[in-house]
């Protein structure tokens, strides 16, 4: 009996789908921007767009998640050809870590070299507040210390190495690139370590505290499965937070987190974002 593994795609399943989408797009994109819940609005600023539903296209996942609208969007931001992901999918959905990350090996072979991930995220850091928009610069990722990896399974050297490097995850360029883009707009950036969590529950305290520890900044439930499978790919990667809640770490607090609170304080500082990646991508 064979071994179970991660993967239940091939080379040739991911080339079927960026097979179609060349031939149903003009444009051929060299930023993809992955829009975190309540962050579809980084789709809106692009022009001369071609909107495609994930149900149009082979073989792609479905969004279940209030908040993200399931359709990619093509077209030029600030002079630049960009694909926008309104919508991503989750581990906690019932998703494998290769269903998640899809669109990252599809966006590859479409020619992609830079991806943006964005996401809502608790804070950490006690000298975070909500609303602040958090650079990544590093990551933890439990899921895949458990095992949980998106590259678990036979290595496939078209896209990249069996064991690729994740020190340098984050670009350091772009890192650099967005500060510099920030300071000229009054914009004021943090800068901290996500930690991904498989969700779907909000932490305990006892987890707050022990992620606190561990020297991580802010916590979500996405993101790093399609880092790592960019980094696999040999994408270069900028990763941008939204701190939406503080997290609970005080057994006597009253507050709870939610969803809804989460998606308030996105709207809140959406624009500002949306302003800080469109002069990004102007630049890279």
């Amino acid at each position: 009996m064979s071994s179970p593994v991660e993967s239940s795609y091939t080379y040739e399943d991911y080339k079927k789908t960026a097979d179609w989408l060349m031939a149903t797009i003009e444009q051929k994109p060299k930023v993809a921007i992955i829009c975190g819940s309540g962050l579809g609005g980084l789709a809106d600023l692009l022009q001369n767009k071609t909107v495609l539903s994930y149900k149009e296209i082979p073989d792609f996942p479905q969004s279940t998640v209030h908040g993200h609208a399931g359709q990619l969007v093509f077209g030029e931001l600030n002079g630049k050809f960009c694909v926008c992901m309104q919508g991503r999918f989750h581990f906690y959905e019932g998703y494998s870590c290769s269903k998640v990350t899809y669109p990252v090996r599809v966006f590859s072979l479409l020619g992609v070299e830079t991806l943006i991930v964005t996401n809502a995220a608790g804070g950490l850091n006690s000298t975070f507040k909500v609303g602040d928009i958090m650079l990544i610069k590093d990551h933890i990722n439990f899921p895949g210390m458990a095992g949980q990896s998106p590259l678990r399974g036979p290595n496939e050297e078209r896209f990249g190495l069996r064991f690729p490097c994740m020190s340098d995850a984050y670009d350091q360029d772009l890192l650099r690139l967005a500060k510099q883009t920030a300071e000229k707009e009054n914009c004021v950036l943090q800068e901290g370590v996500y930690c991904m969590v498989g969700g779907p529950t909000y932490e305990t305290v006892a987890e707050c505290r022990l992620l606190r520890t561990l020297g991580a900044d802010a916590v979500g439930m996405s993101t790093v499965p399609e880092v790592v499978v960019a980094r696999h790919c040999r994408l270069r990667v900028l990763g941008l937070s939204i701190i939406t809640n503080m997290v609970v770490s005080d057994y006597n607090c009253t507050n709870h987190a939610n969803h809804e609170e989460v998606l308030e304080a996105i709207e809140r500082r959406a624009k500002d974002l949306q302003k800080l990646v469109s002069n990004l991508v102007s630049q890279i």
